[in-house]
């Protein structure tokens, strides 16, 4: 047997250049995975592979090129190909086994199979491109322990450049298991060479004939290794910094985008979104800073509450598109007549608040004759041929009040004298209004007492289905009880509520005690009624309502389906696009959508197509006249008929007589609600009256207005 021995300076060479492959296959790995097209991705993954494949094989090439035997050595070119192409082949294999996503274990263990078998055909084809005469005898346990050493040296590196495959990683992060890469890659091969076995007398054929001789071959490959690998790895590292800074330039349109959008939510959170005025919020801050600076400096500012004076004409009769027109034009014309000190902000609806400096009360007086002389002397939209006047209240600081709510509150108790002394003129608050005034306030900071106390609760009227006669539902109806006064009309509470903004805490408590009520009912076996909470404009315009429905579902473990939200079609028309995306939203929690008093406004049939609501409920002013009114039947008829076209239950509210209740069946109405079928009562008498076996009951929210169905029980 011919006994072999080995160059010491090429086996360390081929050691660094396993470590040298090892780290760019490492590199390699991250390239791929943060390429951000599919044509980048390609050109790393074969690129980076073929680099890759050509360092292990030059590795092997120049571990065999170090053994050396007592007979010349040469290598066949057509073998020596084909195993360079199979170290390309199992690299390209590599690198995107880690490019994705996952790696579970099994995809790594055949991947580690598959790749030091590739590996493990680079060795072998290369020893047999020696062409020995007679051929090499492999030790049989040497092979089976140098194959191993491939398929763990291959799970090995793929574990490894999975895991470290991040962009951010540094160089000696990835130095250390490129080491190890290293290592185990030249334990197989010298593993692999000392299996072999060569004869007594054995001849090398690639020698004798055409093969490439390894004398200057061994430099040819360590050259062109080295510059290759090195190449790879300078274009990576430019195009690492390349994205870094690309990286830098894009935080930095993030931040100033970030900042745009910061700018865009305050400017939003604090203005209203049709006039671009600002809101309730700001004008609590700016009289807040008024009150402040008049206890420092001794000054006096004046708060000028105005309100159109028959917008709501101009709404019923032109629709809620030409009443924003004409607010926005108020609003413009309003703006001009003021100094930079001044303050205009809308507080919703038709009703505008100005914050005024003043040095005497002529002041005032003069910029009110101006404003109501501005608003109502010239048509607001000369196309429409319109116009409004303006009814404007005042009150001073600190000559009527020193704070924030009182001021407010007077100057609307002026503003109510101005309308009742026949509108289109202004009042200065007087003490002989400080009584109403004073009862209003009272009144407001007793509702605010009363939210969570015993002194608010539920109702609950019982809605039919016409099917069966069966109770389906009912209708929540808020009441308040006060400690003195008694039982306080909703009508009279509800809009003090919503000119005060305390609506959205009432509305809120409202949402929770339905579905706590709801939670009971569930658990008292009734778990098929579900509950409807209607909605007040003011509250469905807030930004935290989607969040407070969320949580009361989640608080009190109710299903989103059994929770159905009642807005008025009026509602959805103040603003369609932003109720369309929040209906849309609300729709997405699983929650019903019900259209309530629908036929007393004027909705678009191209947006209520787009709502996405479960439920239409007619106004009680088309029952009343039903038996009587042809018109009514007819406009009856069309709304059903357009509801189940939508896929839509239609409800009948205010169903008071058998008459009303045999033309509703005949038409078609899915459920009937009404004194006829309950008035309203506690949930504990609710239960009582209808407990029956698996009912359904829906409960819908307070209403606003006093109507049939919002009497107290």
């Amino acid at each position: 047997m011919l006994i072999g021995s080995y160059t010491p300076w090429l086996v360390v060479i081929s050691f660094l250049v396993a470590v040298l492959a090892s780290f760019t296959a490492l590199d390699m790995s991250s390239r791929v995975t943060t390429a951000t097209t599919r044509r980048t991705t390609w050109l790393w993954l074969v690129g980076g592979g073929c680099a890759m494949g050509l360092g292990i094989w030059s590795m092997h090439f120049i571990g065999m090129l170090a053994f050396q035997l007592p007979i010349p050595l040469g290598y066949a070119l057509g073998l020596t190909t084909v195993s360079l192409l199979a170290a390309m082949a199992s690299s390209i294999f590599a690198l995107w086994l880690v490019s994705q996503p996952t790696l579970p274990h099994g995809r790594l263990a055949l991947g580690a199979v598959l790749m030091g078998s590739g590996i493990a055909s680079m060795h072998y084809l290369g020893m047999a491109a020696l062409h020995m005469q007679p051929g090499i005898d492999y030790h049989a346990g040497w092979v089976a322990l140098s194959l191993l050493i491939a398929v763990a040296a291959s799970w090995t590196a793929l574990f490894i450049a999975f895991r470290l495959r991040s962009t951010h990683r540094r160089l000696r992060d990835r130095a250390a298991p490129a080491l190890v890469l290293g290592t185990a890659i030249v334990g197989m091969h010298y593993t692999g060479m000392a299996a072999a076995r060569f004869p007594a007398g054995s001849i090398c054929g690639a020698a004798a004939g055409d093969g490439l001789q390894a004398q200057w071959l061994a430099l040819v490959v360590l050259a062109l290794t080295i510059a290759i690998l090195a190449v790879v790895l300078i274009v990576s590292w430019l195009d690492q910094r390349m994205e870094a800074q690309l990286l830098r330039l894009r935080n930095t349109d993030l931040s100033s985008s970030l900042d745009d959008a910061q700018a865009e939510l305050t400017q939003a959170a604090l203005h209203d979104p049709l006039t671009r005025l600002p809101n309730r919020r700001l004008l609590q801050q700016r009289i807040e800073q008024a009150l402040a600076e008049a206890e420092q400096r001794g000054s006096r500012f004046a708060v000028m509450f105005m309100d159109l004076d028959g917008f709501k004409q101009v709404n019923d009769a032109y629709g809620h598109q030409t009443g924003d027109a004409l607010l926005v034009a108020v609003a413009d014309r309003t703006r001009k007549l003021l100094r930079p000190a001044d303050m205009l902000a809308r507080l919703g609806g038709d009703e505008f608040v100005l914050v005024v400096p003043i040095e005497n009360d002529e002041d005032v007086a003069t910029l009110a004759s101006r404003l109501i002389q501005t608003v109502g002397n010239e048509p607001l939209l000369p196309r429409h041929d319109l116009q409004v006047t303006a009814s404007i209240g005042i009150a001073i600081c600190p000559d009527h009040a020193a704070s924030e709510r009182q001021l407010m509150a007077f100057a609307d108790a002026a503003m109510y004298q101005a309308k009742e002394a026949g509108r289109n003129a202004y009042v200065l608050f007087a003490d002989w209004m400080n009584e109403s005034a004073e009862q209003q306030f009272q009144l407001l900071a007793d509702l605010r007492r009363a939210i969570g106390s015993e002194q608010l609760f539920l109702h609950y009227q019982p809605k039919t289905r016409v099917a069966g006669q069966s109770i389906s539902g009912a209708e929540a109806l808020i009441r308040w009880r006060h400690p003195q006064q008694g039982l306080i009309p909703p009508d009279r509470f509800i809009r003090l509520a919503e000119r005060s903004g305390v609506i959205n805490e009432i509305g809120r408590w409202a949402l929770d005690e339905a579905c706590r009520q709801l939670r009971v009912w569930h658990d008292a076996g009734h778990d098929g009624w579900t509950v409807s909470v209607n909605l007040s404009p003011i509250q469905f315009a807030s930004p935290n309502l989607l969040k407070e429905v969320r949580e009361a579902l989640q608080t009190h473990r109710i299903e989103p389906r059994r929770l159905i939200l009642e807005i008025t079609e009026n509602t959805v028309m103040r603003d369609t696009e932003a109720s369309l995306t929040l209906l849309q939203a609300m729709a997405a929690l699983g929650v019903g959508i019900s259209i309530d008093d629908f036929g007393t406004g004027y909705s678009s049939l191209l947006y209520l197509k787009r709502l996405p609501a479960t439920e239409i409920k007619i106004d009680h002013a088309f029952v009343r006249d039903l038996e009587n009114s042809s018109e009514d039947v007819v406009i009856v008829s069309a709304i059903m008929a357009l509801g189940h076209a939508l896929d839509m239950d239609i409800v009948a509210e205010g169903v008071e007589t058998v008459g009303q209740r045999a033309y509703l069946e005949r038409l078609g109405c899915d459920y009937l609600q009404g004194y006829l079928l309950g008035r309203p009562v506690d949930a504990q008498r609710f239960m009582q009256l209808h407990d029956l076996p698996r009912p359904r009951v829906e409960v819908a929210g307070w209403k606003a207005q006093a109507r049939p169905g919002a009497s107290a029980g």
